[in-house]
């Protein structure tokens, strides 16, 4: 026959925790588990107690320790490209890397804006198109306007060759 005390068994229970139920040889009353272990003598409450508190305020001494994240922090480049235009079709740009200025006034042919444009978007290349096409509106007039005057100037000049 085997005879265990309630603390004892308390104790085996938190150290091992059996898959199946522990059979006894002679028929016993069931107990209810125990899921604390209950001191037997006020002495060993007052040593209980005093070691749970002691553990938790080690617990809340210590701040619990964020594990370090394996994700890969990105790295981010401010740049600021500034892109100027003129009514006459003359395009410069800017650049700015953080605070430092790297490129300022750097002129550029229309066709390349147009075709950056193109590729950043449709809308954005829609806005440029439209001021690219005044400007050439504004060339093909004033072209008209000195062809005209050439050939005034060429024929006074073909009047005093005479």
């Amino acid at each position: 026959m085997q005879a265990d005390t309630l603390v004892e068994q308390d104790e085996k229970v938190d150290a091992e925790a059996p898959a199946a139920p522990v059979q006894e040889d002679a028929p016993v009353a069931q107990a209810k588990p125990v899921t604390q272990a209950e001191p037997a003598t006020p002495a060993e409450a007052t040593t209980a107690t005093s070691a749970e508190a002691a553990s938790s305020a080690e617990t809340e001494a210590k701040p619990a320790k964020r594990p370090k994240s394996t994700a890969k922090k990105t790295r981010t480049v401010e740049l600021t490209l500034t892109v100027t235009g003129t009514a006459d079709g003359e395009w410069q740009a800017d650049l700015v890397h953080g605070t430092k200025r790297v490129v300022q006034g750097l002129p550029i042919s229309a066709a390349a804006v147009s075709r950056a444009a193109k590729e950043l978007h449709d809308d954005i290349a829609g806005g440029i198109d439209e001021v690219i096409e005044a400007a050439r509106a504004q060339h093909r007039t004033r072209m008209e306007e000195l062809e005209a005057e050439l050939a005034r100037v060429k024929a006074a000049l073909a009047e005093l060759s005479d």
